[in-house]
């Protein structure tokens, strides 16, 4: 059985800031220790025929300049390839462009510490409406699909079972640990608190299904 909480706990959560060409843009961080080799952590994020089986079905040229589309999400262009040690694309998704990098370090023997930052512009209106948790929580889940496929003892969660579990108690409650989540780290880099929890609130809500407050 997925332990929800020590799934939650397991992972960093970090919002900041970088200045870009384009302007200001915010930066979400998202972390989590694997074991698993560094080159096998890579190999299962860049392996055409393994992130479906952790993530979402990929189609496209992963190779430096090419093109991928993940199937019903972004899409976007490799910018960057260093293996085993992490690539960088751009994240295009309805109409806009962000950026994601991947980093991986070797945490111990056999374990590996994977970092994803991803790089959106959001105007100030947009961020008090939905804050980090709008793409925060997906990256939870990204997480914890890759944590299901390097479980030694079979547990986790299955991608092709993952909407059926989302809407389960494990899944609506991993959610909400999700959200509670993105809201301190949002919290901690200096958003009101009473605006990050009514973000988080209206959020965790589309994810759910159930009605905004």
């Amino acid at each position: 059985m997925m332990d929800v909480t020590g799934q939650i706990s397991a992972v960093e959560r970090r919002i900041g800031d970088r200045t870009l060409p384009a302007g200001q843009a915010r930066v979400l961080t998202i972390a989590q220790t694997y074991d698993a080799p560094v080159a096998d952590v890579f190999d299962a994020c860049t392996n055409p025929e393994r992130i479906p089986r952790w993530f979402l079905p990929i189609s496209g040229d992963l190779s430096l300049g090419g093109r991928y589309q993940l199937e019903g999400n972004a899409g976007g262009v490799v910018e960057r390839c260093d293996p085993p040690h992490g690539f960088a694309a751009t994240w295009e998704f309805g109409g806009e462009v962000s950026w994601i990098e991947v980093r991986l370090r070797e945490a111990g023997p056999g374990r590996t510490r994977f970092e994803l930052e991803h790089v959106a512009h959001v105007d100030d209106d947009r961020w008090a409406e939905y804050g980090p948790g709008a793409v925060g929580i997906g990256w939870d889940l990204a997480l914890l699909g890759l944590a299901s496929h390097f479980a030694a003892d079979g547990t986790g969660v299955d991608p092709a079972a993952a909407a059926e579990w989302m809407a389960s108690p494990d899944g609506l409650r991993f959610i909400a640990e999700s959200s509670s989540g993105w809201t301190a780290a949002s919290v901690e880099a200096g958003t009101p608190a009473e605006e990050a929890r009514a973000a988080a609130a209206r959020v965790q809500a589309f994810y759910t299904g159930t009605p905004a407050p």
